[in-house]
């Protein structure tokens, strides 16, 4: 178990890695836009249907995933995300992009993104949040690796051969990285503080608890993704920079982004991840205000920084938060309903910043107000929740896991 499951965590990455190449999208859509001479806004809709299939697929393949495991569940998934890139290469109408990239390229990330992050902590049972976070880090590392290489095929290809060039090569990658993948067949741990509840989905959406951590993962969503959304406008608003150098701050975001998937992850398994997870929304809250109050580029820089770090840790840490509520066993299904949240952030954390800025002649500071007075709330409901469990002296929040 000890060796064979840092192959099956490496494979994992490896196969989020393809599918984390969705948040590239933005590689994709002015080449679109030109080719085909569409809007902005009808392009976009792309990306976010999308975004909002994750969540859907997630629930009913983490079912299929903890019943059968994730070899075959991951196979479907590599099929129907490549199957889909590669229809995108033929569309002609916005309904066809809809309908290829949009439906059948969410769902096929979610099939298999419920896979990785079930599985891979069902075999870390004593390191949760250094595999969650990995995990996670592995789908943020997608558009890092393949957004340059998506330019520069565009550039010798065009955009639409691009799309099919990667639902084959994806589609082929996933498919041979599932081989290394398998559901451990015995549930052990190396650390006396884990305790696997193994709740079904129906008994945990009877739980106060769950809805408690589905508000904090959306609090905490919201914020990221109204960044990330944002980015490059924000610090051209912010301190005057051009659109080519805030490129560079864009890509310091997807490092942070990356970064704290695995910080957060790993202090949560060293400090209990309801103390990491409080942590986490003191210094979103504190980087919300720095931005709304100051202008300066190292302060900004820092600020929108420490926004992605821990949007990252949220993504890192929720897994294994779910896996110590609610046990592994029904891990798949149960992460999928709970990732519902981040569905919900996509909608939400980006248009609230639009409408905020359009309604304040294109100043991003009230946005900053808000979210941070959303912060603060996610501030003492995990507060709350961390001085319940230590009263309650619930392993998740007092020890490390």
């Amino acid at each position: 178990m000890k060796k064979n499951r840092w192959i099956i965590l490496i494979a994992s990455m490896i196969i989020n890695m393809c599918i984390g190449s969705a948040y590239a999208w933005s590689v994709f859509q002015n080449p679109l836009i030109s080719l085909f001479g569409w809007s902005t806004t009808d392009t976009s809709l792309a990306f976010t249907l999308s975004l909002s299939l994750v969540p859907v697929a997630m629930i009913s393949a983490g079912k299929i995933q903890d019943r059968y495991g994730p070899k075959f569940v991951t196979m479907a998934g590599g099929l129907v995300f490549g199957i889909g890139l590669f229809l995108t290469s033929r569309i002609t109408t916005l309904m066809g992009l809809y309908l290829s990239y949009g439906l059948l390229g969410g769902f096929g990330i979610g099939m298999i993104y419920t896979c990785m992050v079930g599985n891979t902590i069902k075999w870390f049972p004593d390191k949760k949040g250094l595999a969650g976070g990995l995990i996670a880090m592995g789908f943020g590392l997608g558009a890092i690796v393949f957004a340059p290489l998506g330019v520069n095929l565009i550039h010798q290809f065009g955009v639409l051969n691009t799309f099919a060039i990667f639902g084959v090569v994806f589609s082929l990658i996933i498919i041979m990285a599932s081989c290394f993948l398998d559901a451990p067949h015995k549930m052990t741990s190396t650390s006396s503080t884990v305790v696997d509840h193994s709740l079904s989905a129906q008994a945990m959406i009877k739980k106060p608890q769950f809805y408690l951590l589905w508000i904090l993962y959306a609090i905490g969503c919201i914020g990221g993704l109204m960044i990330i959304g944002h980015a490059s406008p924000i610090v051209q608003s912010k301190v005057g920079l051009s659109s080519q150098e805030a490129a560079f701050i864009v890509s310091f975001l997807g490092l942070s982004n990356s970064l704290g998937r695995v910080f957060w992850g790993s202090v949560s398994d060293r400090f209990g991840r309801l103390v990491t997870l409080t942590t986490t929304y003191v210094v979103a809250a504190s980087c919300l205000l720095a931005l709304s109050l100051l202008s300066s580029l190292p302060i900004v820089v820092m600020a929108i920084g420490g926004i992605a770090l821990c949007f990252g840790g949220y993504l890192g840490i929720m897994p294994s938060i779910c896996a110590e509520c609610f046990g592994s066993k029904h891990m798949g299904i149960n992460y999928g309903l709970l990732f519902t949240a981040y569905g919900v952030a996509a909608f939400v954390g980006p248009r609230l910043a639009s409408f905020i800025r359009d309604m304040n002649a294109g100043s991003y500071d009230l946005a900053f107000g808000v979210v941070m007075g959303l912060n603060i709330l996610g501030l003492f409901i995990a507060g709350w929740m961390l001085l319940d469990s230590l009263k309650k002296s619930k392993p998740m929040s007092v020890n490390p896991a």
